[in-house]
């Protein structure tokens, strides 16, 4: 149940009058502790609205939930401190305030803090300026997730490619990926007579004609940089032909790109296609009538990890 208790607001001045008139109330940090114990609003208690224990670590530091509780977290664009008072009042808490800003709206006014005057945190998502170089992917630790869908569940399995590289040459990207539709494995049945039978049955000219069509190819024609992407988010625009079961279709997806310490590049995607545009199409309701027990969804998720060096 929702509480109609509204969350009040603090400015940064408010709250400074109240700490020198020596007010009664419980200041509360809502960030990580390695956080608040670099920089902290002067006399604040820690509880990480991040971690599932936040009401057990409210409730350590009052069981009285009529007493005045301001909390406060990172910035005006983190939802930190809204998100903590809005679980408080849910659980009953009556007296919730929210430190507009938080400690960078705190800093802004010229108010100090305890501890290290940390950076403010990196909102935007890496921008990776790949240099020039044939990158050549990593099949042993690369993997390709997918997940196929009916009214009654879902099966899930990989594949794995059997070779790709990507080539960067003056700021535009493409590549070629081979895949080995031999290696199709099923992982939710592991143990259950029914595993080989799915298998086969992928492995037919019902899905994916693997005798006639044992390699699927990926050919990508360019990866474009989104703008300002946040940590959380896809940072390029994946575009490319994908040829499988002997058909070739464009195919579009967002995909994360990481540079890692060692110098390799880590590329990894999560989308939908639907698989009846390569003919796969067994199942679909789009083609068969009376399916009952042997619909299957049209939409495959594929969720991509690639690694090259």
């Amino acid at each position: 149940m929702e509480s109609s208790t509204k969350i009040g607001v603090l400015q940064p001045s408010e709250l400074g009058e109240w700490m020198q008139q020596g007010k009664r109330f419980i200041l509360i940090d809502v960030l990580p502790k390695e956080i608040y114990e670099k920089r902290r609003l002067p006399g604040a208690l820690n509880a990480c609205v991040y971690e599932v224990a936040f009401p057990d670590q409210m409730a350590a530091i009052t069981e009285d939930k009529s007493e005045e509780i301001v909390l406060y977290g990172s910035s005006a664009e983190s939802r930190d401190a809204a998100e903590a008072a809005e679980k408080l009042l849910r659980l009953g808490y009556r007296r919730v305030y929210a430190l507009d800003g938080g400690v960078d709206g705190w800093l802004r006014s010229g108010l100090s803090v305890e501890g290290e005057n940390v950076k403010p945190p990196e909102r935007l998502g890496p921008t990776v300026d790949l240099e020039d170089h044939l990158y050549a992917v990593n099949t042993d630790e690369s993997v390709i997730g997918w997940t196929g869908r009916n009214g009654n569940g879902k099966h899930y399995g990989t594949l794995k490619l059997s070779k790709g590289e990507i080539q960067v040459r003056k700021g535009a990207i493409q590549g070629a990926f081979d895949i080995d539709m031999t290696t199709i494995k099923n992982k939710d049945l592991e143990g259950d007579p029914l595993q080989p039978v799915l298998i086969a049955h992928l492995l037919s000219d019902d899905f994916f004609f693997v005798k006639m069509f044992p390699k699927a190819a990926f050919i990508l024609d360019a990866a474009r940089v989104v703008e300002s992407p946040t940590l959380s988010s896809p940072n390029f625009e994946v575009e490319g032909t994908l040829e499988l079961r002997g058909i070739k279709k464009g195919i579009r997806f967002p995909a994360t790109v990481n540079r890692r310490e060692d110098g390799s590049v880590s590329i990894e995607a999560h989308f939908d296609m639907d698989r009846t545009q390569w003919n796969v199409l067994y199942g679909s309701s789009r083609f068969f009538d009376h399916l009952g027990m042997h619909l299957v969804y049209d939409l495959i998720t594929i969720e991509l990890r690639i690694f090259a060096r």
